[in-house]
């Protein structure tokens, strides 16, 4: 626990003026808890022993005084608690969420989204309680707990001793209890991450589940997901639902203790009725916050298992770091020299080496796995090779700052990313949006048609994944994203498989205009795509097997010619 409090110190240290308030709120509800046991004393022996009849109007005045300080140092304490929490808790989310975007794009790669999610929602959730209420709780149910021990050592230290002396019994049973729930709060928390991931699966693949009929699969998946995290829910709630009937049967002993014993105290006349009534009332209040801090070392286990997920993203270390240099010009030189890159025993690409000026268009092409897509990740520095260098304007790629670099690149992958806003947010995405810009975007990726026939013309929402566009419209909306950003490199991979013929030629030829200063880089499996290309690279099992144009290769290069066959069939 203390190491996740150090963990944490450097947010919980700027809300001294709260954490003060807080202290006040503590300080109020443990004076009033004190006075309640103590106005007992006068109320027994003075009020209805006595029967002094100002009694009658100083008792209740006072106990209504007594629960009016509790319930003003309770609501203190309750409202700045929440603030400090929420508020903590928001900042850490945001600086996860940070930390996440800005890891390699291995570490998104190969951790489930959903299991991401969990830990910016549900994990930090679960901690909100550690960093905000668990230790004003504590020391509230600690100095409750000290400040009534020492009330009934000062009535009756021979009582007291006789009350006190199960509470040590209460330790071991309790340590072995917290050990347990930390185990299963771990368990839960990743069974609720695979319960995420799964509906995130379910949500993201609607269209193969609905046209699979496969609707009662996935149920059945997800059923067992469930299953299995309420079984471990279950074990914690078995485990931690023992400490507060422990406590009550360790309570129950000790009061028939003190009963028993302060009762022939009584009737020898060494202690008053009030004094044994107040000591009673204390007793009975001890074990009250004594179970309050039980309950507390069992909650924060759930809590601090929440912790170790979370700031173990927080120490993960990138393997791409950040140059010094700013890539303030537009690229015009590219250089790849005897780059090898590997994914650990698989070699994605071999040696290769290679010069690309500005106004070439360079077209990749291959089979399947031969390393095209493992190319353009280099160039934008989702991964750095293990042997090699690539250079840009004369520099080594690694000099530069990775915000600086994709700035200068324009990325239209296969998979279309459409995002929840409007059509003219979309293709500006990143930048404030020009309108006459945006609709230049659009005639050049022959989309403007389109997107002024929709209700609200380009600012129109889009839904979730661009559900209310078709495929092709979805493909010219990334190339006038793309178009839009004006980088010195444009790379496309397969950026315009879902466009018919016509569609493909005119955004072509309007792109031959666009990028004649720029360099070009594309992806593709159709012959019509790359016939034009300055220079083909056709790669192999991560070699380049063969380098020309379209015809020089068709003369000189057999693997092409096979390939060539096959690109002019799709």
């Amino acid at each position: 626990m203390r190491e996740s409090y150090k963990r944490f110190w450097p947010y919980i240290r700027e809300y001294k003026f709260q954490f003060l308030m807080v202290l006040i709120g503590i300080i109020l509800t443990v004076s009033a808890t004190a006075a309640t046991a103590h106005i007992m004393k006068p109320l027994m022996d003075n009020m209805f022993i006595k029967k002094e009849s100002q009694m009658l109007y100083i008792i209740p005045m006072l106990l209504i005084g007594i629960y009016l300080f509790k319930a003003i140092g309770r609501y203190i304490q309750s409202v700045f608690n929440t603030y400090i929490g929420l508020h903590i808790v928001s900042k850490i989310r945001e600086e996860l969420l940070s930390k996440m975007i800005h890891l390699d794009m291995q570490f998104l790669y190969t951790n489930r989204s959903g299991e991401l999610i969990s830990r910016i929602t549900n994990d930090i959730n679960r901690i909100q309680y550690f960093v905000s209420s668990m230790m004003p709780e504590l020391v509230r149910e600690s100095l409750t707990v000290i400040t009534l021990i020492g009330y009934v050592i000062y009535l009756n230290p021979t009582l007291a001793f006789w009350a006190l002396i199960v509470m040590p019994a209460v330790i071991i049973p309790l340590l072995q209890i917290t050990k347990r729930l930390k185990r299963l709060a771990h368990r839960s928390q990743e069974k609720n991450a695979d319960m995420v991931t799964r509906l995130t699966e379910v949500f993201n693949n609607s269209e193969i589940i609905k046209s699979n009929a496969t609707e009662h699969y996935e149920l059945e998946q997800f059923r067992n997901e469930n299953i299995n995290f309420f079984k471990i829910n279950m074990k914690s709630t078995y485990t931690s639902e023992l400490i507060s009937p422990m406590m009550d049967i360790i309570a129950a002993i000790g009061l028939a203790t003190v009963i028993y014993i302060g009762g022939k105290q009584v009737y020898d006349g060494a202690m008053s009725v009030g004094e044994f009534t107040a000591f009673l009332t204390a007793l009975g209040l001890v074990f009250q916050p004594l179970k309050g801090v039980s309950n507390i070392l069992g909650r924060v286990q759930d809590a601090q298992a929440a912790s170790e997920r979370v700031f173990q993203i927080f120490d993960m270390e990138n393997t791409i770091t950040d140059g010094r240099l700013q890539l303030d010009d537009p690229i015009k030189q590219i250089q790849f020299d005897h780059v090898t890159l590997k994914f650990e025993d698989k070699t994605a690409l071999n040696a290769i080496s290679i010069n690309i000026h500005a106004g070439e268009t360079i077209a990749l092409v291959g089979q399947s796995g031969g390393g095209k897509s493992s190319f353009v990740n280099l160039l934008l520095r989702f991964y750095d090779p293990i042997s090699g260098t690539i250079s840009i304007n004369n520099h080594n790629i690694k000099e530069y700052t990775q915000h600086s670099l994709r700035s200068q690149i324009a990325f239209v992958s296969q998979r279309v990313y459409i995002f929840q806003d409007t059509l003219a947010a979309n293709v500006a995405y990143g930048e404030a949006i020009d309108e006459e810009r945006v609709k230049e975007a659009l005639i050049m990726a022959d989309a403007l048609e389109f997107a002024q026939s929709l209700p609200d013309g380009i600012y129109t929402v889009m839904q979730e994944f661009g559900a209310n566009l078709s495929g092709g419209q979805r493909q010219r909306i990334a190339i006038a994203r793309a178009i839009y950003k004006h980088a010195s490199l444009l790379i496309l991979d397969e950026a315009t498989s879902a466009l018919d013929n016509e569609t493909e030629r005119k955004i072509q030829n309007t792109l031959n205009e666009y990028t004649k200063d720029k360099i070009t880089i594309l992806i593709a499996h159709r012959l019509s795509t790359v016939q034009n290309a300055n220079r083909i690279l056709l790669f192999k099992a991560g070699h380049i097997l063969a380098e020309g144009s379209h015809q020089q290769l068709l003369h000189t290069s057999e693997e092409y010619q096979r390939l060539s066959q096959t690109l002019s069939e799709s």
